[in-house]
């Protein structure tokens, strides 16, 4: 007896060579319900298929190994994989006196990014009549302060170096891009989908990476950034100022950070250093304090420091190293 294994993920006719030739030499094919992708798909190829309808794990076991016991059967999965069939032919297998031999048949296989569909199908369904009342009601507006949290508490799992953590968090983020490009699905405006996010980012990447994908020069990382900072610049030639497109809400020594890159990218970086040190400002006030905020940056850029990275893992040290206090 022959198990066929498949992927819901691809069309149902996409089997890989030795599938097909174990389909076209078995002496029974069945499957669940002629309704599926994959028997209608053998069907379509002329090959009779015997479906039994909706029968529990344990009973279809039992009657895949009762035809098999008079010919080679092969089973099509369904596109739910059939949860119990293997557990429940398994049992009968092992004690039955003379068991038959099954042979499990992989027909085709998850391509990487397969596990996208199905993020895209669990948010389809929590949006959709009869899902989450919750994720119904969420808007672009509701949803940003996640988008805002998950993405520092992906930092803090990336900083961590825990694989685990790392992954759920980044999980995390991906839902909040899934979340918003179904709100905008919705929308009665104009407006995208999962699709169109992913498409323009896949042009994007194409566009930018001409060293790749076309007929551009770029040998060493500074090249490719510089010729991507060049590319962006015609993309957006609204961007007149220097300082134009970085997101008002950056926490400040970030936004400080990406300041100071901006300018050395245009070769005004010791024109931020004089200005640092020439700017009046009375000790201990606001101005001083902003000001030598800014030197820190820049001496950390100079030493290949990133500062936020630095001030959150003292404070992590600090949090981890405070002696136990009482609520009180």
């Amino acid at each position: 007896m022959k198990l066929l294994l498949t992927s819901p993920r691809l069309p149902a006719g996409l089997l890989s060579r030795s599938a097909w030739s174990a389909i076209e030499s078995a002496a029974s094919v069945w499957a669940r319900d002629a309704s599926d992708p994959l028997a209608q798909e053998v069907t379509n190829q002329g090959i009779a298929v015997h479906c039994v309808g909706d029968v529990a794990a344990h009973g279809l076991a039992s009657q895949l190994l009762a035809a098999e016991a008079k010919q080679d059967v092969l089973w099509l999965n369904s596109p739910d994989g059939d949860p119990g069939l293997n557990e429940a032919l398994a049992a009968q297998l092992t004690s039955a006196e003379d068991p038959a031999e099954l042979e499990i048949v992989v027909g085709s296989w998850d391509p990487p990014g397969a596990r996208l569909l199905d993020a895209v199908a669990v948010m389809d369904r929590l949006r959709s009549p009869g899902g989450c009342p919750w994720d119904a009601e969420q808007t672009h507006a509701s949803l940003t302060p996640y988008l805002v949290e998950e993405a520092f508490e992906a930092v803090e799992a990336l900083e961590s170096g825990d694989p685990d953590h790392m992954s759920e968090e980044l999980g995390d983020v991906l839902l909040q891009v899934l979340f918003h490009a179904r709100v905008a699905e919705e929308s009665d405006d104009a407006g995208f989908d999962i699709d169109e996010i992913a498409a323009g980012l896949v042009a994007k990447l194409v566009r930018r990476h001409p060293h790749v994908f076309a007929d551009g020069d770029a040998s060493n990382p500074a090249e490719v950034a510089l010729r991507w900072d060049e590319i962006k610049a015609q993309e957006k030639p609204e961007r007149g100022h220097v300082l134009d497109g970085i997101p008002g809400g950056m926490p400040e020594l970030a936004k400080a950070n990406k300041f100071a890159s901006r300018l050395e990218k245009h070769g005004l970086g010791a024109w931020l250093a004089e200005w640092i040190a020439e700017q009046p400002a009375e000790i201990g006030s606001a101005d001083a304090y902003g000001l030598t905020v800014m030197g820190l940056v820049l001496r950390a850029r100079a030493d290949g420091v990133d500062l936020s990275a630095a001030t959150r893992q003292t404070l992590r040290k600090m949090a981890a190293a405070l002696p136990s206090t009482s609520a009180n």
